[in-house]
């Protein structure tokens, strides 16, 4: 009976689909080094470094455009009740790009086929679709007072997925099979691993009825402070902490989406060149911080409000970004990712904020809008990063980086106005 209860629960979904993508991410990643390497136009290590930052400029794009009216359809029908459809449709459009990318290794064909199929996994809703459509099944089955812990557990299990998937890539991406060639085992167990998800989620998976009982316009800003009290939001007040927290969420994500894309050109490049086994290592360190994350929740959470957790969060990722911009060496890489041990606290908690302002039944459209607000930030910073990195790739490599920080300082302004303003309505309420 435990296992069947296992069975039907989404952690297994989760698991699945993250072990698969860890598996493609660091077989993509060398792909395109590998062909970019080899193609006879592209002499010297910054034209390299240009051809695979245009396809990731590209294929980011690609996957960040196409989702955006599918996510918000498959939201409106999840809403509906149809809380499964917006988890299965986008693996649907994981296991195409997995199984494009082998016809890619196999075939031979050129890597911007990618492009293409990146396109179809868009029109599956993507990660636009598929991310909303988890943590809105997250929420709508816990209570207000435990949104953020229990949103974080799901973030733990991503990360130990993507952990355990990232450790195990860059050893498979080894095993060699003279007929096919490096990358296919390891692409080929990734799209199975994903087929198994697609399949729980459509079979398997329960959607448990909405747990929560408190009213619908009950709406707790910091509900988990211990020496705090709850604060009632009115409407109007709620449309403005939300403003202020998607700002917060816009600025942050561009700080850390833009970093993390170039980091993954910058780790193949002197001085650090890494290979297979050194890029599943990388991969691991950033999903360890999803578990370091998770555990630093637990702890600050007894003794600090959401708005607190988000600032040390983000705190953390700057300190580490800006040190990363001055790595020589791998080992200093590594102690820069060390720095950023709570950065996976701050969109989780924002989440449970903003699903706190709304009611249940508009939940998942308000995510997946928040989601998407994200996506079309994203048409604005991916190319900025990539032009300034290959601008400065020559002279300071690091500088994006930098910027980054600087970026994610600024995220901190409209979350501390949230805070303050938090704290005048609590000093307002007459205390018995």
């Amino acid at each position: 009976m435990a296992l069947l209860n296992l069975c039907q629960r989404l952690e297994p979904t989760i698991v699945l689909e993250q072990l698969g993508s860890s598996l493609f991410s660091t077989a993509l990643q060398m792909v395109v080094k590998d062909r970019c390497a080899n193609t006879t136009h592209l002499s010297g290590e910054a034209s390299q470094q240009r051809a695979m930052t245009d396809f990731y400029m590209t294929y980011n794009l690609t996957t960040l455009l196409v989702p955006i009216l599918p996510a918000l359809l498959l939201s409106r029908l999840g809403d509906r009740g149809w809380r499964r459809l917006p988890i299965a449709v986008p693996l649907v459009g994981y296991l195409l790009l997995s199984l494009s990318l082998v016809l890619v290794v196999v075939l031979r064909l050129p890597v911007e086929v990618m492009f293409g199929a990146a396109a179809v996994y868009g029109l599956c809703g993507g990660f636009g679709a598929y991310w909303p459509g988890v943590m809105t099944l997250a929420a709508v089955s816990s209570t207000a007072t435990d949104r953020s812990k229990v949103m974080m557990t799901v973030e733990l299990v991503y990360g130990t997925a993507g952990l355990i998937g990232s450790l195990a890539s860059g050893h498979m991406f080894l095993l060699y099979s003279s007929s096919l060639g490096n990358g296919t085992i390891l692409i080929a167990v990734g799209a199975l691993l994903q087929l198994l998800s697609l399949i729980h989620s459509s079979v398997l998976l329960q959607v448990k009825p909405e747990s929560n009982t408190e009213p619908e316009d009950n709406t707790l800003l910091l509900p988990h402070s211990s020496d705090e009290v709850p604060v009632e939001a009115p409407a109007e007040r709620s449309r403005v902490n939300v403003v202020l927290l998607v700002a917060t969420a816009v600025l942050y994500v561009s700080a850390v989406g833009g970093g993390v894309e170039i980091m993954e050109v910058f780790v193949l490049k002197e001085p650090l060149n890494w290979d297979a086994t050194q890029v599943g290592y990388g991969h691991a360190a950033g999903s360890m911080i999803f578990i370091t994350s998770f555990f630093g929740v637990i702890v600050f959470r007894r003794c600090a409000s959401d708005v607190t957790l988000i600032l040390i969060g983000m705190l953390s990722f700057a300190s580490g970004i800006y040190f990363m911009s001055f790595v020589t060496t791998t080992y200093m890489f590594y102690l820069a990712r060390s720095l950023n041990l709570f950065a996976l606290i701050p969109m989780p908690t924002i989440r449970s904020l903003i699903s706190q302002q709304v009611p249940a039944v508009s939940c998942g459209t308000t995510l997946t809008c928040l989601q998407l607000t994200l996506t079309f930030a994203g048409l604005a910073y991916i190319p900025a990063f990539t032009k300034i990195y290959q601008r400065t790739v020559d002279g300071f490599p690091g500088f994006v980086f930098m910027l980054s920080s600087i970026i994610t300082v600024l995220g901190m302004i409209p979350l501390s106005i949230v805070g303050y303003r938090s704290r005048q309505k609590k000093s307002r309420i007459p205390v018995d």
